[in-house]
């Protein structure tokens, strides 16, 4: 994951860390900067939960361990976040519907996904049940041309259950490995389009016995905490299992990443950090803070 991490990260470890490293100096944390130190953390929208736990940690830990405030706060970020736990479902096809608003990188999303399954040379069936935008179709019929797979589609206005449905036979009746299901971007208050999705789940379970696998929220990092009212509107329509954080690499609010992590039951299961086909990275939270932090991996 370390890669090309931290220098994808830069925005955020430049509000941060770049902050903090002007504000203390390398010398040591007074109480005086504390209240600084809180506007540079809620600034990188790691919440109020955090930013407190690091305000009454850092400066004990700092004197007590002997270590630098930015291994030192490394570590609080990393031992006051809980990761909810997730299921691994062996299943083939293995069913994924991808949800969201308008905007979030849903489709580049799904592309990607389909590349890393191709990855491990997996046959992969993308579907648009996205039948609100005759673009959403043309877009990913542009991503299968690139990466030579299949995507099945249909006209604006068919239904979108329907097509789910016919993805998911088709994945079982050709062999198909994977199957990746987009949905019509939408606002999680429109009850009638929360209403869809939770059809095109049911729909899924009735084309092949537990499908789907995976209910992927697809969320804009840009937008920061605001993400997790928008999980918890979805939440109530279907079960997400797991979230999808995009555009960390052009956002100083990559914190949110955190805080979104340590408040929901859904796990973080992917960050994107670029526009490329091998931008979409597991989210593992000690690389993630590292490199938040402008620090190079743990040996």
């Amino acid at each position: 994951m370390a890669f090309n991490l931290k220098k994808k990260l830069r925005k955020s470890s430049d509000a941060l860390a770049g902050k903090l490293d002007r504000l203390f100096g390398g010398a040591a944390i007074e109480d005086a900067d504390l209240e600084e130190t809180e506007e540079i953390l809620l600034g990188s929208d790691l919440g109020w939960e955090l930013t407190e736990k690091v305000i009454d940690e850092l400066p004990r830990k700092v004197r007590k361990s002997g270590l630098s405030w930015k291994e030192a706060l490394a570590l609080i970020l990393i031992e006051n976040t809980p990761l909810p736990g997730f299921e691994t479902i062996e299943a083939r096809p293995f069913v994924t519907v991808v949800v969201g608003v308008n905007g979030a990188g849903k489709t580049t999303t799904i592309a990607r996904l389909a590349a890393r399954f191709q990855r491990k040379n997996e046959k992969v069936l993308m579907a648009c049940a996205d039948t609100f935008r005759a673009a959403a179709a043309e877009q990913l019929e542009v991503w299968a041309d690139r990466l030579g797979t299949t995507v099945l589609t249909q006209l604006p206005g068919s239904d979108a259950a329907a097509i789910a449905f016919d993805a998911v036979k088709r994945g079982l009746s050709r062999d198909y490995d994977s199957v990746i299901i987009d949905t019509a971007g939408r606002l999680p208050n429109k009850k009638e389009l929360l209403d869809e999705l939770a059809k095109i789940h049911r729909v899924c379970g009735k084309a092949m016995e537990s499908a789907p696998h995976e209910v992927l929220l697809v969320l804009d990092g840009t937008v920061g905490q605001n993400a997790k009212a928008q999980t918890e509107q979805f939440m109530k329509a279907l079960p997400i299992t797991g979230l999808v954080v995009t555009k960390l690499d052009g956002t100083a609010r990559g914190g949110s990443v955190l805080a979104m992590a340590s408040q929901l039951s859904v796990p973080v299961k992917y960050i994107g950090v670029g526009e490329g086909s091998e931008d979409l990275l597991d989210f593992n939270l000690e690389s993630y803070v590292r490199a938040l932090l402008g620090m190079d991996e743990a040996g």
